[in-house]
């Protein structure tokens, strides 16, 4: 098993950390009954022994040893990191430092060249009530352009759509008896969440979740594992074109919902429906560069092939990759289900998230509107904002490139960088 480091940075992230460290513990429990450290566990976790040493050389009683995060806690502003250290688990986590979002990136390159860097990053929806959204945005997508080797963007779009549909199903009826009481979809007091309230709690459920699932093969054995290096070496043919749309399904944990498992071929097509989507997108009618199943569970290679070639027909992949296709599987499946798959694609169907986003920047940008809060800050220059929206055009540009490739024979095709 290979030792990994989560690092949260800001609110957003340490949120979704702190869903993430709480369901991976209840699965390596439910997994490892005798609760022995062992190297699944050690792939996200350090046995680190708590005795005191005193005075003349003695140790002190009590526990000898403590589960420790192998994670990183930044942010600027302390309260949800403070909520974290405080909170149920306290003890996992040690005391950190606090840090500068997405600049952290490129301290990891310089300091850690060859580590590759993966990043879970949350987009804006158009109606986000933080007005000054679409800039921060597009500085970060700099810095996730530059340092990150890959990205799977989440639209908060999606999350709250997803929790909409669970709340629509409550309130008709078809859901209420399977959602748990104080669950992380329903408030504390059991009752569902009104709609006009934002859940990020259930939100944050279902991010965590698609982490939980792509480090599984990190965590456990299984017949068919992917080392998550492996999803950058066949998913990213091209540096800049590091951005993979996310499916799941289940899309929520034993947590959640008690919901009986879809038929194993309806769980494949789950995967590529628009409703199991962290982002909204249309990769369907967009052009494929790769695709990577990673499948948790009682699942046989002979079922992925199988769910392959019953949906390769409906899927465009480039000329030069027809035969896209990574694939994982995992033996221990989410607690609460016999099997589980998250769909990772490499898909131009991410432009119109960029588009839409540069057009919100210019809108605000044009006005100059809010940018002195920026440009009071040392360091901060009115050219900041034009290289990362000169950046994220270019990007832009390479996927224009790629979706004109769409009828090209292989002779005809442009010259684009390929990743080493």
């Amino acid at each position: 098993m290979t030792q990994s480091v989560v690092v949260q940075v800001g609110q957003c992230g340490n949120q979704i950390g702190c869903c993430f460290w709480d369901l991976a513990l209840r699965e390596h429990a439910a997994v490892n009954k005798k609760g022995i450290y062992d190297e699944a566990i050690s792939s996200f976790f350090r046995n680190v022994d708590t005795r005191v040493v005193g005075d003349g050389g003695s140790i002190s009683k009590g526990k000898i040893c403590s589960l420790k995060a192998r994670a990183v806690l930044i942010d600027m502003e302390e309260g949800v990191v403070n909520e974290i250290l405080q909170g149920p688990l306290r003890d996992v986590f040690d005391r950190t430092g606090s840090g500068l979002g997405t600049f952290l990136l490129k301290v990891l390159e310089d300091e850690f060249p060859e580590v590759y860097r993966f990043v879970t990053s949350i987009y804006p929806s158009g109606e986000d009530d933080v007005i000054t959204s679409p800039y921060n945005s597009i500085l970060a997508m700099k810095e996730l352009n530059e340092h990150a080797d890959c990205v799977l963007p989440v639209d908060n779009q999606s999350l709250f759509d997803i929790i909409s549909k669970i709340d629509l199903m409550v309130n008709s009826g078809k859901l209420r008896a399977a959602i748990k009481p104080k669950s992380l979809v329903t408030s504390s007091t059991g009752v569902f969440k009104k709609r006009q309230e934002k859940p990020f709690d259930g939100m944050n459920n279902i991010v965590a979740n698609l982490l939980l699932n792509l480090t599984s093969s990190a965590r456990f054995e299984g017949s068919l594992n992917m080392d998550l290096n492996e999803i950058i070496m066949n998913l990213v043919p091209f540096p800049q074109l590091h951005y993979l749309v996310s499916s799941l399904t289940p899309l929520y944990t034993l947590a959640d919902v008690n919901i009986p498992p879809r038929r194993l071929d309806q769980m494949f097509s789950d995967a590529f429906s628009k409703d199991h989507q962290l982002i909204r997108a249309d990769p369907k009618h967009s052009l494929y560069l790769a695709c990577a199943l990673m499948v948790r569970g009682n699942v046989q290679i002979s079922d992925l092939r199988r769910n392959i070639e019953r949906l390769k027909p409906s899927l465009q992949f480039v000329s030069w990759n027809q035969e896209g296709w990574k694939t994982s599987l995992c033996s221990v499946p989410p607690v609460g289900y016999s099997h589980s798959l998250l769909a990772l694609a490499n898909n131009t169907c991410v432009k119109p998230t960029f588009i839409d986003l540069r057009e919100r920047f210019i809108r605000l940008y044009k006005k100059k509107a809010h940018l002195h809060h920026y440009l009071q800050i040392e360091g901060m220059e009115e050219s900041c904002f034009t290289e990362a929206v000169s950046s994220l055009s270019a990007l832009i540009q390479e996927y224009n490139q790629l979706d004109a490739t769409k009828s090209m024979p292989v002779e005809d095709l442009p010259r684009l960088n390929i990743a080493m």
